[in-house]
């Protein structure tokens, strides 16, 4: 049963989030998903981000209305660019473009502590309407919605 490792702010959950997340359950199928969530205290963003356990639920709500069942996933508080992945064994680890650098890291130090490497699972950005990277900045300056559809001009 794979043991699949995904990771984020998940700030707006939108639509490149969702990409993510469902590739992590496919991937995983009967095994499990651990999913790291950002602390407040690790955050360094250029936006205002909502707390741990705000952006927690949100994560959760998201989650039960994709009828995943409570035992096929664990959320737990990142306090490094890491989590778990450097000492416990995982098959996957699930990253975007952005994260993809971290997972390259993380099978480094792997390697060095003679652990296996971890299945790197590369996730594609979801563009927006304009071709560009939806991102929870880009929602948070109010250029896009979650869905990466371009908000009008007022």
């Amino acid at each position: 049963m794979p043991k699949v490792a995904v990771g984020g702010t998940f700030q707006y959950l939108h639509d490149g989030h969702a990409r993510l997340i469902e590739k992590a359950f496919e991937i995983a199928g009967s095994g499990k998903v651990h999913i790291g969530l950002t602390s407040d205290e690790m955050l360094q963003k250029n936006h205002s981000v909502d707390s741990y356990e705000n952006r927690r639920s949100r994560l959760l709500e998201y989650i039960k209305n994709m009828g995943v069942p409570e035992d096929k996933y664990e959320v737990t508080r990142l306090n490094d660019p890491y989590g778990p992945t450097l000492e416990e064994d995982f098959d996957y680890i699930i990253v975007s473009p952005e994260t993809y650098p971290v997972a390259l890291k993380i099978n480094s130090i792997r390697k060095e502590k003679g652990k296996k490497p971890l299945e790197i699972v590369y996730v594609e950005y979801v563009m927006a309407e304009d071709g560009i990277p939806i991102s929870s900045t880009r929602i948070s300056k109010g250029e896009i919605d979650r869905h990466g559809r371009l908000k009008k001009e007022a």
